[in-house]
C-alpha cells in the first residue's frame, strides 16, 4: 500500500487481503503463518491501507510478551513511519485521563499481557478500532485471569497472531478463537464434548474434517517448507548430539533415582505426580550439570559431558567465524554456561532472562544482530523463545529440552525465518 515503506512477498499480499476482507465482513481471524514469515510486517501493512484515504480510524492496540515490544517499535518504524506508536508499560505508565488522551492521539498502542491484566480497569472503557494479539497463545488459558482481562476489551476488529494455534490440546483453540469470533464454537463445554474430546482422546477423523471446515476462513496458515509460500529460505538441519554421563554425574543419577522412586512408592496418588515431577527436574539438572544440582560453587570443568560437548561445537563455531543462538530453561544454568563459556573461549556472552529491562533487551539484539556482534546469545527459553529476530545466527543450541517441541521450535525460528541467509544448524 502507499506509505508502506517496504516490499511484501506474494504470500503476505494475500495476508493482507485476507485480513482486509474478514474486517470488511465484521469477523475476526487467527493469522498463523510459521514463526519468521512476516506477521508482524502484514498486520502494519492493513494499517496503512485502511489509513488511504486519509481518515481517522482510532487506535489499534498491540497486546505482546515483554520481549517483543522493542520489535513492534522498531519495525512501525521502519515500515510504517507514517503511524505514531505509543507504548503503554513500565511503572511510570500514564493513568486515568492522560492515558485516554494518550491512546486517542496515536495510531499503533503497544503494550503487554501482564499491563493488560492490572490496567484493565481503565481499559474497558476504551473502544480501540482494533486489537491484536501476538504470540495469542498467551491466553490458551481460558480460566486466567489475563485471558478473561483480554476479552473484555473493546474493539471494532479482533486479529490474533500466533505461530503455535495449537500447543497441546484443542481447547487452547477454543480460547484463541472465543477472543476473535466470540461464540462461534459454541460454549467451552460444547466444544469439547463436541470436538476435543474425540479428537484429542480418540482421533476422530470426521470430526476433525467437520472442524476444519468450521474454522477455515477464520484461520491463515502458511507453512516456510511449503516452497509455494517462500522459496529463499535455507535449509534447517536439525543434529541430536548424545552425550556421555560424567562417572559423577552417573553416580548423583542412581543416587537421586533410587532416594526418590523410593518416596514414590511410599506416596499418595496425588503426591507421587509431585515426586515424580521432582525426580525429572533433578535428573535434568544432573545432566546440566552437577553444580546446577548441588546449588554450590564448585568447579565446572570436566564434570558434565553435556558442558564438554558445548565446549566443542561453541569451539567449532567460532573457528568458522559462526555465531549461535544457545538456550536453557534453566536461568541457573545459563549463569553456569555464560561463566564457563567467558572463561574457557575469553569470548563476551550475552544473556538474556525473564528479569532483562526492554531497554536492555533491545541493546543486546541490536549488539548481536551488528556485523562486529558477539559469537554466543545464551537466552532463557520462555524469555528468549518468541518475538526476536536474531538472523545473524546460523547455529542454534537447545542446552536441554523442553517438554513441549512446539515451543522449541518458536526459539529455533528466532534465527530462522526471513532475512536468514546462511543454512541454520540446529
Amino acid at each position: 500500500p502507499v506509505g508502506f515503506d517496504g516490499q511484501l512477498r506474494p504470500y503476505q499480499k494475500r495476508g493482507l487481503g485476507w485480513i482486509s476482507y474478514l474486517e470488511h465482513l465484521g469477523f475476526g481471524g487467527v493469522l498463523a503463518d510459521d514463526m519468521g514469515l512476516g506477521k508482524t510486517i502484514q498486520v502494519l501493512a492493513r494499517l496503512v491501507a485502511e489509513r488511504a484515504g486519509g481518515q481517522s480510524l482510532g487506535p489499534t492496540m498491540v497486546v505482546c510478551p515483554l520481549s517483543v515490544v522493542g520489535n513492534w517499535k522498531h519495525e512501525t518504524h521502519d515500515f510504517a513511519p507514517e503511524l505514531d506508536v505509543y507504548v503503554h508499560h513500565g511503572t511510570d505508565r500514564e493513568s486515568g485521563d492522560t492515558l485516554v488522551e494518550a491512546i486517542d492521539t496515536h495510531d499503533v498502542i503497544v503494550t503487554t499481557y501482564g499491563v493488560v491484566r492490572n490496567d484493565i480497569d481503565a481499559l474497558q472503557d476504551i473502544t480501540f478500532h482494533r486489537v491484536v494479539l501476538d504470540e495469542a497463545q498467551k491466553i490458551k488459558n481460558t480460566d486466567a485471569k489475563r485471558t478473561q482481562a483480554i476479552r473484555t476489551l473493546l474493539a471494532r476488529h479482533r486479529l490474533a497472531l500466533t505461530g503455535t494455534p495449537v500447543e497441546n490440546r484443542l481447547s487452547e483453540l477454543w480460547s484463541i478463537m472465543e477472543f476473535c469470533n466470540p461464540g462461534l464454537l459454541g460454549s467451552q463445554t460444547a466444544f469439547r464434548e463436541e470436538f476435543a474430546r474425540p479428537i484429542d482422546r480418540y482421533g476422530d477423523e470426521h470430526k476433525t474434517e467437520q472442524l476444519r471446515r468450521l474454522i477455515r476462513p477464520f484461520i491463515l496458515r502458511r507453512s516456510k517448507t511449503d516452497e509455494s509460500v517462500i522459496e529463499d529460505l535455507p535449509e534447517k538441519v536439525e543434529v541430536r548430539e548424545y552425550c556421555n554421563l560424567t562417572e559423577e554425574q552417573a553416580t548423583l543419577y542412581k543416587a537421586a533415582t533410587d532416594e526418590l522412586l523410593g518416596e514414590v512408592e511410599q506416596a499418595s496418588d496425588m503426591e507421587r505426580r509431585g515426586k515424580v515431577l521432582q525426580l525429572i527436574n533433578a535428573l535434568k539438572a544432573i545432566c546440566n550439570h552437577p553444580r546446577q544440582y548441588h546449588e554450590d560453587d564448585s568447579s565446572l570443568e570436566g564434570r558434565s559431558g553435556k558442558l564438554d560437548r558445548l565446549h566443542d561445537l561453541a569451539t567449532e563455531i567460532l573457528a568458522s567465524d559462526d555465531r549461535a543462538l544457545i538456550f536453557t530453561q534453566y536461568t541457573s544454568m545459563a549463569e553456569l554456561i555464560r561463566q564457563y563459556l567467558q572463561q574457557e573461549l575469553g569470548q563476551r556472552v550475552l544473556y538474556l532472562h525473564g528479569g532483562t529491562p526492554q531497554e536492555r533487551r533491545d541493546e543486546m539484539v541490536e549488539q548481536f544482530q551488528s556485523s562486529d556482534g558477539p559469537a554466543f546469545f545464551l537466552l532463557s527459553l520462555r524469555a528468549g523463545g518468541t518475538g526476536l529476530t536474531l538472523t545473524a545466527a546460523n547455529h542454534v543450541i537447545h542446552y536441554d529440552r523442553w517438554w513441549n517441541p512446539a515451543v522449541e521450535d518458536q526459539a529455533t525460528d528466532r534465527t530462522y525465518r526471513i532475512g536468514q541467509t546462511d543454512d541454520v544448524q540446529v
